[in-house]
């Protein structure tokens, strides 16, 4: 008995002790942290190197202040499962099919290319045996996922044709893990694990996990979704999306596979639903902190004793990794028909190792194809080489393609004065909308995710406040529960009912307007209580058919008359469009070679009002 109650409180002890050094070293990790990523923030070099220096002086190679790197970089990894769940909630599937040739293509040939590059440097320099070359050089192939997509979120290009190409080869590389893990193991010298399933395995194990994903997506994840929003708990969407996260990357790690790739799937499953934003608000925080907490581990298991015992080899082998994947990628983009600034801008972007290195280096060890020390060498290698990454895209910051200046510098619209009117995008359409407001001494704040748009119109003297104008809690932070108008002037295919109603709902007392960009958008925002909704090439298109007539020198009288007529043909076919969900619907109501029953009887009883009005005016100037 007297041994029991020992041993139970010296766990308890050791509990207390646990939990006494987790939150030292928390706050120790939190603190230089913070002052290191303001520190390099003023410099202009990001906070990603901040982090990393952090974690290196704090590190066990460091002053020891805080120790377990290897435990702290495997639980921080989810913050790239975070990272890559918010990308795919902006992918829908129909964007990631279009997307397969720049994936399976550029990104294919990237990872094989660059891959074999450098193993036959590594094999031919260095004195690996061609097993282990090839084991150190797949992985370097590899680049920093969570280094770059963050840079390409927070500044509006992961949507521009820039960041889609960046991010197909980033997805391709994820998918890349499966198969590198797959020759490491056909390649290993240690014994069979008996637990370890076959490379087979491991690939119909990625597509079964993925049918899954998708499966539970549309038929778990949305209905429940759906019933949360009906309740209006705004908990359980925090619940929910760390749900996603958390399960999906779970699954995929239980089958040895990629824990990012199946949150990202996770994301694109939910990429529909009228809800994503609200989630994306939600789970935000959860990755900021987490990509924070990661790139402050891998500068923690950076062995500085290694750099420090052959400096030029190791600054040397980073600087070479660099100018071979950055060789590699411009000339494939460029390959690919993209021009010399895209091609350098990307190969600028990715020339860095990625975090994945360091699991596939930990596995070619365990497979017994390189020793200790050369994972260590080249742990060391690929972190350099991600320090590197600011440094290189100050280069490209000048260039036409570079990512745009990162928004978290950029005023947010909780800083705008309060205002009548909310005017979501600032381009060609939203500036007409603006000043027309403007005009009547209307109180307007304006809103725009593209930073480059945003500093563009600093120029010009006008204030425009960086953020996404779809997200229900950046709109909240700007005003729009007091709004009498909120006006989205954005151009987007992908803005639709499932968009613009959690908004309507959101804000009863404002009245939403909404630029579209043909009838086929239009009708799919029908029913989800906007004011109004002008097509962007209707008006500029009826301009022009009227100058063209005038130049034909046709009456003026007649051409106010087929204008009319044109108006009600249009309103009328689109009420039948809508009615019907059918494009071809009302194909009688519209002018046609040869004439048409229906549009010619409208023009008819526009002519014949226009003569009854003219006979009227006649009668009553005539002579008594």
């Amino acid at each position: 008995m007297n041994l029991f109650a020992l041993s139970v409180v010296a766990a308890e002890k050791a509990a207390e002790q646990a939990t006494d050094t987790a939150l030292i070293e928390g706050a120790i990790l939190l603190g230089v942290a913070t002052l290191f990523v303001l520190f390099f923030r003023r410099l202009g070099l990001g906070a990603v190197l901040g982090y990393l220096i952090a974690g290196s002086l704090v590190g066990p190679y460091g002053f020891g202040l805080v120790g377990g790197g290897e435990s702290k970089l495997a639980f921080a990894e989810i913050g790239i499962a975070f990272l890559l769940f918010l990308v795919g909630l902006e992918l829908h599937p129909r964007r990631l099919w279009n997307m397969r040739r720049a994936i399976f293509g550029l990104g294919f040939t990237q990872v094989a290319i660059t891959g074999l590059i450098l193993s036959a440097l590594i094999f031919l320099t260095l004195g690996f045996s061609w097993q282990a070359a090839l084991a150190l050089g797949l992985p370097l192939a590899l680049s920093s996922t969570a280094q770059i997509l963050p840079g390409l979120k927070n500044s509006g290009r992961i949507n521009s044709p820039f960041g889609e190409k960046a991010f197909s080869v980033l997805l391709f590389q994820d998918l890349a893990i499966v198969p590198m893990i797959t020759i490491i193991a056909v390649m290993s010298r240690a014994p069979a694990d008996p637990s370890a399933p076959p490379g087979w395995m491991l690939a119909l194990y990625t597509v079964a996990a993925i049918i899954g994903l998708v499966l539970a997506g549309r038929f778990i994840l949305n209905p429940l979704l759906r019933l949360i929003g009906r309740y209006g708990e705004r908990e359980l969407f925090v619940v929910v999306g760390l749900l996603a996260v958390l399960a999906s990357a779970a699954l995929m790690h239980s089958l040895h596979l990629s824990t990012a790739l199946g949150a990202f799937i996770a994301g694109v499953m939910l990429a529909d639903s009228p809800y994503r934003h609200e989630i994306e608000a939600d789970v935000e925080p959860f990755r900021l902190i987490l990509l924070g907490l990661f790139f402050l581990a891998v500068g923690m298991v950076l062995d500085v004793n290694v750099v420090l015992a052959d400096p030029l080899r190791v600054v040397g082998l980073a600087a070479a990794l660099v100018v071979v994947k950055l060789t590699v990628l411009t000339l494939l983009v460029r390959a690919f028909g993209k021009s010399w600034k895209t091609a350098l801008g990307l190969g600028l972007l990715l020339s860095q190792g990625g975090e994945f290195g360091f699991l596939l280096f930990t596995q070619a060890q365990q497979a017994l194809l390189i020793a200790p020390d050369a994972a260590s060498l080249f742990s060391a290698v690929v972190t350099l080489s991600m320090i590197s990454t600011p440094f290189l895209m100050l280069f490209a910051r000048n260039l036409e393609f570079a990512p745009d200046r990162d928004g978290a510098d950029m005023d947010g619209p909780e800083h705008a004065p309060r205002g009548s009117a909310l005017v979501i995008g600032y381009g060609r359409f939203g500036q007409t909308v603006a000043q027309m407001l403007h005009a009547v001494d209307c109180s307007v704040t304006l809103i725009d995710k593209k930073p480059s748009q945003i500093e563009r119109s600093g120029r010009f003297d006008t204030k425009v406040y960086y953020g996404d104008g779809l997200r229900l809690d950046l709109l909240r932070r700007a005003g729009a529960d007091d709004a009498k108008l909120i006006i989205y002037c954005i151009d987007d295919a992908a803005f639709d009912a499932s968009t613009l109603r959690p908004i309507v709902e959101a804000f009863p007392q404002a009245r939403v307007l909404a630029r579209v960009f043909d009838r086929r958008q239009l009708i799919a925002i029908d029913g989800v209580g906007v004011s109004a909704a002008v097509r962007e090439v209707f008006e500029s298109s009826v301009a022009l058919g009227l100058k063209a007539l005038e130049e034909l020198d046709v009456d003026p009288r007649e051409i106010e008359d087929v204008e009319a007529a044109f108006r009600q043909l249009d309103e009328t076919r689109l009420a039948a469009q809508i009615d019907e969900g059918d494009l071809t619907a009302g194909m009688d109501h519209r002018f046609k070679p040869g004439g048409g029953r229906e549009a010619d009887s409208v023009i008819e009883t526009f002519r014949q009002r226009r003569r009854a009005a003219k006979a009227a005016r006649d009668e009553d100037t005539a002579p008594a």
